[in-house]
């Protein structure tokens, strides 16, 4: 049985005195970090210099960080409400403020994206991995402990510990463990928002060295919330829920898209007809529709997804995630939601809830192993991941820039397109933004060439954009630029297949057919208006922590960040606020924003602003 504790000083002494000086920590991906041992841990190598402290990890969370006034009065509630006693990771701060001792190094194979741009440590340190690889790596750098949240329940009388929302690597060296190949040292931190999932990671106390259990280091998860979702996302939701067969397998990423797909796969099964109509005002071309999936779930999916998220339980409450395999309707490797999806796997009753089995991710994002039960198990498979930009030969950039700073990571995206070539009938389907607004003005997401690639073009299958499906497995070149082109923004095409023709790569006949020409986002706006309007495309269609007064800023919000990319168009709103009448449905929002009555020249422009934003967000 383990030792316990309910001091976190005392456990991070007591892992010192046992493993020693040297110190290669493992923490988990994302939600399941043990915090409070983290930070004592780290602060016992901050003032003993002759310990050496090394954190090897994935996906370090971090409350968000308002920079404009705006910001601040709309996030600072929101944080002290959904984050407000989350302990923030001492390493986190010290990294970001250039202020690591030198005896301690923090290694990532993830980024939260975009989070540790520019930030050196961070970057020369990051680990170029495949979410598979990363354990054996972790191994090979001497790992000799292990700490990670945890679920605790009693039976008959005895104390057993899920691993809950991380079995992804944890699962997999606790495997080499037990087979001789690793020594390491599990040491686990009590969490009573933790839900105790059934399955692999319920494990007895042998398992562990020492717990801390203590009411003083109970804290609530770490509980993003939900983002609406864009006019864009859910076009490319849409046609990505197109290509999902009845009867196949779902993997989903997570984020908008995400959400837009699941939403977008609940009005197909709902109401068919209203999803066929929304897809003939999406989709020109009877050609395109014609290739069009349609149909409800009769037979139902069955997910099998290295993310965990509320999309998938929006699916199983719609009766698409249904079909079975060995009883279980999903299987996933790590999840992290809003606290509304904690508290649905926490009240699930145990019947449904053994339906879903948390797994090492050596399960979700491989075949090795049980290759054949996988293989009669994953049939029809979509893999559906997102990605910044792609080229016209079809590759894709997911994870980094070109001048080699690390937005994100690999990740699992290249397990699943490994995993769509190697199953009958699989895809991988990756979805980009066609366009982007940048600081000079609107820019192209499909590029002809760019200096980092994440998925070679080799490997080229499917791409979704929110103007179309582009079908590039197998084809040639230049039938790939050609269909690139088709759900490329019109803005950029022209461009676009002139440096294509420039490399010889296309006729110089070649011509754009007239269904992708009209690829401008105001066609998105208008072909999604009506199910918009009638309620069946959502911004939240799970739910939403934000409340009914930030919902409403926070597209506005959105409109003036956009503007602030181009003076004329900030000089244009703030005019319209300046010579407009708020409207009286605004007062909430503008007191929300402490702009009700405003006492600074800067509190009655923003003031000016906010209202203009809110009535072109209202306008649509």
């Amino acid at each position: 049985m383990p030792k316990l504790f309910s001091d976190p000083e005392a456990i991070a002494e007591d892992i010192i005195r046992d493993v020693g000086t040297n110190l290669v920590v493992g923490l988990p991906l994302g939600l399941g970090k043990a915090n409070h041992i983290v930070n004592a841990l780290y602060a016992r190598a901050v003032a003993d210099r002759s310990i050496n402290l090394t954190f090897f990890t994935a996906l370090t969370l971090e409350k968000p960080r308002p920079s404009s006034l705006l910001e601040r009065r709309f996030i600072a509630p929101v944080i002290e409400r959904l984050f407000g006693g989350y302990p923030d990771l001492a390493y986190a701060d010290a990294l970001r403020a250039g202020a690591l001792p030198p005896n301690i190094r923090v290694i990532e194979f993830f980024f939260l994206a975009g989070r540790w741009l520019h930030v050196p440590f961070a970057q020369q340190h990051y680990i170029s991995a495949n979410y598979t690889h990363a354990s054996s790596y972790l191994l090979a750098r001497g790992l000799n402990v292990v700490t990670q949240l945890v679920a605790r329940r009693v039976v008959d009388g005895v104390a057993r510990y899920s691993l809950s929302c991380n079995t992804d690597t944890t699962l997999d060296i606790l495997r080499a463990r037990n087979e001789g190949r690793a020594s390491f040292k599990l040491i686990g931190q009590v969490n009573s928002e933790l839900p105790f999932m059934p399955g692999e990671g319920d494990l007895g106390g042998e398992q562990f060295s020492a717990v801390l259990d203590s009411p003083a280091t109970d804290f609530p998860l770490f509980a993003p919330p939900s983002e609406p979702i864009t006019d864009t996302k859910y076009a490319i939701g849409l046609h990505a829920a197109g290509l999902v067969r009845d009867g196949g397998t779902l993997q989903i990423g997570i984020g908008q898209i995400g959400d837009a797909l699941a939403q977008g796969l609940i009005l197909r099964h709902r109401d068919n007809a209203q999803f066929r109509a929304t897809m003939k005002r999406l989709t020109p071309g009877a050609e395109r529709l014609q290739a069009l999936e349609s149909g409800s779930f009769e037979t139902g999916l069955y997910g099998v997804s290295e993310m965990l998220f509320e999309a998938f339980l929006g699916l199983i409450d719609a009766g698409i995630l249904k079909r079975e395999v060995d009883g279980v309707v999903l299987h996933g490797a790590f999840f992290l939601g809003p606290k509304s999806f904690y508290r649905s796997l926490r009240d699930m009753p145990p019947e449904r809830l053994a339906r879903i089995r948390m797994m090492p991710v050596s399960f979700t994002n491989e075949l090795y192993g049980d290759e054949d039960l996988k293989r009669r198990a994953r049939v029809e498979a979509r893999f559906v991941n997102n990605a910044m930009m792609a080229t016209l030969m079809g590759a894709a950039i997911s994870d980094g820039l070109e001048d080699g700073q690390v937005v994100s990571g690999v990740g699992g995206q290249y397990n699943f397109v490994a995993q769509a070539f190697a199953l009958p009938g699989a895809r991988s389907i990756l979805a980009v933004e066609a366009a982007r607004q940048a600081r000079s003005g609107p820019q192209s997401n499909i590029r002809w060439s760019y200096g980092h690639e994440t998925i070679p073009r080799h490997l080229r299958d499917i791409v979704v954009t929110e103007y179309g499906v582009a079908d590039l497995r197998g084809k040639s070149d230049a039938d790939v630029i050609a269909a690139m082109l088709q759900v490329a923004d019109s803005r950029f095409q022209d461009e676009l297949a002139r440096q294509a023709k420039d490399a010889g790569k296309l006729a110089k006949d070649f011509e754009i057919s007239p269904a992708g020409r009209d690829n401008y986002p105001d066609r998105i706006a208008d072909a999604l208006k009506p199910a918009r309007e009638a309620g069946l495309l959502p911004s939240f269609p799970f739910g939403s922590d934000f409340t009914d007064v930030e919902q409403r800023l926070i597209p506005a919000l959105q409109t003036l960040q956009e503007a602030q990319r181009s003076p004329p168009r900030l000089l244009g709103l703030l005019w319209q606020g300046i010579t407009g009448h708020p409207d009286a449905a605004d007062s909430e929002c503008l007191a929300r924003l402490g702009l009700d009555r405003p006492a600074t020249l800067a509190e009655r422009a923003y003031r000016a602003l906010v209202s203009a934003a809110l009535a072109r967000s209202r306008a649509g």
